[in-house]
């Protein structure tokens, strides 16, 4: 206390300047109503500036809960869509009773760690059987399909990316139906994949969307990726040609798993299938 009184003391003549200054700038900016107006002008602009800046910063703090609603906002109107639904017909009194059913939903995951510069790629997700999760399930994002489950811990799920070298999907052009297989391509390219054994008939279009087709464990129309080049057809029965993938896997932020409820009796029943084959 004693020191704070000879502070005072030794610097009272420029704390009676400040004093004297301040009050001569507010009895000059209060009777005079041009300089009152600019001050407040000044004033909400400053005060406007530090606002947004502070809702920016608070904006930013926030993005993972935004990020978090949105994807499960994205996964909640995803299993409304009626692809993810099966008609169940039933013929009673001669009746048509025709019923939607659900045979796919999707939960949402947050993407912990992802590779796109190896020939096998793999993206690790922040769910696993705890939240229902099992090896096989489809994986895709709101641009379109990422992968497939390869291992499942409690938590934690580790999904082969479509960038993988023995990735196969049933996939067909999304105008005239024709199907074929997708995987990626040899040239290591993240952006690039090749549609493959598409019937010498089928005309495609470069530009042309390539989907999921019914016989894959996705919902089908899922995106892959627009024919981006045309293999000659070179004589053969079956046509190639390059895709430009719909998904960026170097931004893949977050994704939805695929739980198909009918993917057991598929596979059990392709397997019996090969067996008696």
């Amino acid at each position: 206390m004693r020191n704070l009184l000879i502070f005072i003391t030794k610097y009272n003549a420029f704390f009676l300047f400040l004093i004297f200054e301040i009050s001569s700038l507010i009895i000059y900016v209060k009777y005079n109503s041009f300089q009152k107006a600019t001050f407040l002008n000044s004033a909400n602009e400053v005060t406007g500036n530090w606002y947004t800046q502070v809702d920016q910063a608070y904006s930013y703090l926030s993005l993972k809960e935004t990020n978090d609603s949105l994807a499960k906002e994205n996964a909640r109107l995803r299993n409304q869509l009626k692809a993810s639904f099966y008609i169940d017909t039933i013929n009673k009194r001669k009746v048509n009773d025709t019923i939607y059913k659900q045979q796919y939903e999707l939960v949402e995951a947050k993407v912990i760690s992802n590779s796109v510069n190896l020939r096998s790629n793999y993206i690790t997700i922040n769910i696993g059987s705890n939240r229902g999760i099992e090896k096989g399930m489809g994986v895709i994002c709101g641009a379109g399909v990422v992968g497939k489950v390869l291992y499942v811990g409690e938590h934690y799920a580790i999904v082969q990316s479509l960038l993988h070298k023995e990735t196969i999907i049933s996939a067909m052009l999304a105008d005239t139906k024709e199907q074929g297989s997708f995987k990626w391509g040899d040239s290591l390219d993240p952006r690039t994949g090749l549609l493959y054994d598409v019937s010498n008939n089928a005309q495609p279009k470069l530009g042309e969307l390539v989907v999921t087709s019914d016989l894959s464990l996705f919902p089908a129309g899922v995106p892959i990726g627009k024919i981006s080049n045309l293999h000659a057809k070179g004589g053969g029965f079956f046509l190639n040609m390059d895709v430009k993938l719909s998904v960026d896997f170097s931004k893949l932020q977050y994704v939805n798993v695929v739980i198909n409820r009918f993917a057991k009796e598929q596979v059990g029943l392709e397997a019996q299938e090969k067996k008696d084959g």
